[in-house]
């Protein structure tokens, strides 16, 4: 359903995207809808998909112009729906900063207390910038070294080097966990590497810390 919220907190993605589309033809009647799917970052069919959608919802009209093209309008549903949309983007957009802020603060404060100076971040993107920015309060009490992304490896987050594979333990004492696309495949990757007590994990990320038994155990 449009509109819902991911156990992260955030916009569904059909949501998001239902709004940017809402917000390109409010921009440019005469967009195409290649023009839209490069914009939006979806295929052109998804687009399309999209668009038959909010013109059945009534949130856009069409109508043919000269030269065998469409121009779109947002009608007044249509305007009201991007109104509501955007507030709740906003919304969902500042109750996961608050959440993510609060919980980077207890993973560092955690790592302070248990005297683990040397920490990693795994995941690079939003909750890793967070993270950053949170370490800042510390007054060098705890040092992010790096952000381990295989992805990116080699560029840099928030100021961090970006690298493939966690530094040996050592170096680094302890690993929070910062990834917001796949928090528990990179969860159980670092177990490979850390003792579980030693990667934190943020609670917004919904990881399972503990497999369940096997049914015959």
């Amino acid at each position: 359903m449009a509109g819902s919220k991911t156990e992260n907190g955030t916009m569904d993605n059909e949501a998001e995207i239902t709004l940017g589309l809402l917000n390109a033809v409010h921009e440019d009647s005469g967009l195409t809808q290649r023009s839209a799917a490069r914009n939006l970052g979806i295929a052109l069919g998804l687009t399309n998909a999209y668009l038959k959608r909010c013109i059945r919802k009534g949130y856009i009209k069409v109508r043919q112009i000269p030269s065998n093209r469409y121009a779109y309008y947002l009608t007044p549903q249509g305007f009201a729906e991007k109104a509501r949309l955007t507030t709740e983007y906003l919304s969902h957009s500042f109750t996961f900063f608050r959440q993510a802020r609060e919980q980077c603060a207890d993973a560092l404060t955690t790592c302070a207390a248990n005297d683990w100076k040397n920490v990693a971040l795994a995941g690079s993107g939003d909750l890793a910038e967070i993270a950053v920015l949170c370490g800042h309060n510390l007054d060098g009490a705890v040092t992010l070294h790096c952000v381990v992304d295989p992805e990116y490896a080699g560029a840099q987050c928030a100021g961090l080097p970006l690298v493939h594979t966690p530094p040996p333990r050592g170096k680094i004492d302890a690993v929070i966990l910062t990834d917001l696309r796949m928090p528990q495949q990179t969860f159980d990757v670092l177990r490979e590497h850390f003792p579980a007590d030693r990667i934190l994990t943020p609670p917004l990320l919904q990881v399972v810390r503990d497999p369940a038994p096997d049914a015959e155990a």
